[in-house]
């Protein structure tokens, strides 16, 4: 088999909330402002973070995981990057260490050299203690060095630098930028296409970035994995798929599946369009309709076109939040309830506390997928579910419902993880 080399960093940190995907993002677009092609990925399920490293790096962001997505599809995505892209940069999960799979992990098996990101806002001389640990704890992990965040200045730096056992690089530091700060809330950080500043933010990020070294790290070998294309199973098929402010969480490979497929793709918005367009099957994926529910509420004219298209067995696949808005009712975390779709019948209820979180498979009669769930709503309802989900633990995971052709559940599918259930999944 033949390779391709590229240089590429996975950047980590000893836990959630280091600030992964604010450097992430600093030093795609460093290297993006100079002049490199810069291809970003995120490990594990996320749909918000890889819309801020898109608008840093000014190109596509993927899902790599090798549960959820294969090894096999982790593999063609990154020889297709590195065969076009001057650096490759993955964006870690929760800590180094954490899951099953980790970023440790993901590093381990593809080989490639991991960049530690601390957060070093209330640490001195520990700062290299810490550092340390990530990078022996297991030694077959490349490891490539560390960068502080959240730096209070220059001599603040010199003394995390100072603590560093001199066999472990300094890659350099991101000092506190108020200004540059990503907005966040309950589900994560606010989408990309909700922050009109945050070109501006992320220049900010870029040029407050301190590199000890601005050339390219080392180059990894990749192989120059190339799969046979997939079957036409959606020809002639027309999809139209919600997305907007309300309905956004969509993996991007997904999307890429369907068109592989033969599909052709329309996008309309429940939040203004006041019909629901011709199309042969619809796709609701996840998003925040609790954040705009009168809206949502008042759209009888889409809420009557939707409930034809049951009553008609048109195929529809609703996820997460698009189930949510298919059920009578959604109550909000103040107690505030609003009406509906009322393709399910039952009512959502919004929490403060996770209502679901982690890597599950659904079984279903097209076949099984994989994904992941992150909610903060509990849902209540007589419908029995056409299957459960299984947590990778091997405990029961989140219902899927089933009224006619309309399928609904919680589960983010990863579509690629069984190209020929998702065709089914659309087909009449």
């Amino acid at each position: 088999m033949s390779i391709v080399k590229c240089p590429a960093l996975l950047i980590a940190a000893p836990s959630s909330g280091s600030g992964k995907t604010s450097v992430t993002a600093a030093l795609a677009r460093y290297f993006t402002r100079r002049g490199k092609r810069v291809r970003v990925f995120k490990t594990g399920p996320d749909f918000i973070d890889p819309g801020v490293l898109e608008c840093a790096s000014g190109n596509p962001v993927y899902q790599l995981d090798l549960w959820m997505v294969g090894e096999a599809e982790c593999r063609r995505l990154l020889a297709e990057a590195a065969r076009e892209a001057d650096l490759i940069l993955i964006e870690g999960v929760m800590g180094l260490f954490d899951g099953t799979p980790s970023s440790a992990d993901l590093a381990q098996h593809f080989g490639i050299p991991v960049l530690a990101v601390i957060d070093a806002s209330a640490q001195a001389q520990t700062f290299g203690a810490l550092a340390l640990g990530l990078a022996t704890y297991r030694p077959q992990l490349p490891f490539a060095g560390v960068l502080a965040n959240r730096v209070a200045g220059s001599g603040h730096a010199d003394m995390l630098k100072s603590s560093l056992p001199p066999d472990l690089r300094w890659f350099g530091w991101l000092p506190t930028e108020p200004d540059a700060a990503l907005p966040e809330r309950h589900l994560g950080l606010v989408g990309a296409a909700e922050q009109p500043d945050l070109d501006a933010k992320l220049d900010k990020l870029a040029e407050a970035l301190m590199m000890s070294e601005s050339p390219l790290p080392a180059a990894v070998v990749f192989p120059d994995y190339r799969p046979d294309s997939l079957p036409r199973l959606l020809q002639d098929t027309r999809i139209a798929i919600a997305r907007d402010h309300a309905f956004a969480f969509i993996y991007r490979a997904n999307l890429d599946l369907l068109a592989a497929m033969g599909a052709t793709l329309e996008f309309f918005s429940p939040l203004t369009d006041k019909v629901l367009p011709r199309a042969d099957a619809y796709y609701f994926p996840g998003g925040y309709p609790e954040l705009h529910l009168d809206t949502l509420s008042s759209n009888t004219g889409l809420r009557d076109d939707l409930l034809a298209a049951q009553a008609a067995g048109t195929p529809i696949l609703a996820e997460c939040g698009g189930m949510m808005a298919m059920f009578e009712g959604i109550t909000d975390a103040a107690g505030r309830r609003a009406t509906m779709w009322g393709l399910l019948p039952g009512e959502v209820k919004m929490q403060k506390r996770l209502g679901g979180l982690g890597l599950q498979a659904a079984e279903l009669p097209e076949g099984t997928l994989r994904g992941h769930t992150f909610h903060y709503s509990t849902t209540e309802t007589a419908l029995l579910p056409l299957s459960q989900a299984v947590k990778q633990s091997g405990s029961e995971g989140e219902a899927v419902y089933r009224v006619g052709r309309l399928t609904a559940s919680y589960l983010h599918a990863y579509w690629p993880s069984n190209p020929e259930a998702t065709a089914r999944l659309f087909l009449r």
